[in-house]
């Protein structure tokens, strides 16, 4: 059988928006964005691991800590300065096995605000947490889970931690809630909703906002929440025309939300411009908040990560069910308002 590995890349994207002319972009490729003509994906270091690869997270405050999520109940740690940039041996060698699962998953996350804090969801119905920065680096290869949440009755299948308050994070399930919990309080959720008539696949708190999240469902839509009245969403998403997987706010503009879909698409959606009024042939585009789709993969979109870096802000990566992993940014007169453009010829 195939090796399992995971990789680190690197690549060098063209021109930065401001340096492209982008009516040489708008060719009326439904995927709209830059092709591949000069970018290239360069592998830098590959890894061996046991069985497929559900999810990988980096920790924030230390890019060289990778944590999976495998095919096995555990999630393993890898600091990849202490793995050569080939493998020199065929076993996979973790730096830290975190216990605590019955079953696997794909729910997984480092907490922003605490180091070394991580936390995963998986098929066994449970939340578990590390904190592994004592013992990386300290000899250990195994870890228990220091706290476990046993309140979803169904798959766990995302989790997030709260933007702002260390302590709190959300999770969502196939019993179709979404909870919050704080890590203080460990007997019970904090607060529980019905959140979709479906599964529920994806959340994700807005970075900017500290009450506003977004859920996606198989029912094929993605719900806005304010935390603050769970009983009611504040807007419903409907474009996707398969379950939505994923959910993730721009990490620069706290009203643009992108969602992707086994319908092999990604939507970007802009929640100001919900309720705005548009014309009836703008209508049968989709809602006036459907800010862009994204239909260049082939299979259904497993996972996408916006750029963090600042100088290029509309780039995203998205990688799909038949290992084609795209890097593209989105058509600048798309996203640039008629009225922004109007101001600066005007200036």
């Amino acid at each position: 059988s195939t090796q399992s590995t995971w990789v680190i890349a690197s690549t060098q994207l063209p021109l930065p928006k401001s340096e492209v002319d982008v009516r040489r972009l708008d060719d009326g490729n439904e995927s709209g964005g830059f092709g591949g003509s000069g970018a290239r994906i360069d592998m830098h270091q590959r890894i061996n691991h046991e069985g497929e690869v559900n999810r990988a997270r980096c920790m924030p405050q230390n890019q060289n800590i990778i944590a999976t999520k495998t095919v096995s109940s555990a999630v393993y740690v890898f600091d990849l300065a202490q793995h050569p940039l080939q493998p020199e041996r065929p076993e996979c060698n973790p730096d830290l096995k975190l216990r605590g699962h019955k079953k696997e998953g794909y729910g997984l996350e480092f907490n922003p605000r605490k180091e070394g804090m991580v936390a995963s969801g998986s098929d066994d119905h449970l939340i578990c947490m590390w904190d592994i920065g004592a013992s990386l680096g300290s000899g250990s290869r195994e870890m228990q889970a220091t706290t476990t949440f046993s309140g979803h009755t169904d798959v766990v299948e995302d989790i997030c931690w709260h933007p702002v308050h260390e302590n709190i994070l959300a999770s969502v399930s196939d019993d179709k809630s979404l909870k919050t919990w704080d890590t203080r309080q460990r007997d019970k959720a904090q607060e529980s909703v019905e959140a979709h008539s479906k599964e529920v696949n994806a959340v994700a708190f807005n970075p900017f906002s500290q009450f506003v999240l977004a859920t996606g469902s198989a029912d094929k839509t993605v719900a806005l929440w304010d935390m603050r009245h769970l009983n009611k969403k504040l807007h419903t998403f409907v474009s996707h025309e398969e379950e939505v997987f994923s959910v993730q706010w721009a990490p620069f503009n706290e009203t643009i939300l992108a969602s992707s879909s086994a319908d092999r698409r990604v939507c970007f959606w802009d929640i100001s411009k919900i309720g705005h009024q548009q014309s009836a042939q703008d209508d049968e585009d989709g809602p006036p908040e459907l800010l862009f789709i994204h239909a260049g993969h082939t299979a259904k979109i497993s996972d996408m990560s916006w750029n963090a870096n600042q100088d290029d802000e509309w780039v995203v990566a998205s990688v799909a069910e038949d290992n084609i992993l795209q890097i593209w940014r989105m058509a600048e007169n798309i996203y640039y308002d008629e009225e922004d453009v109007e101001m600066e010829s005007e200036a």
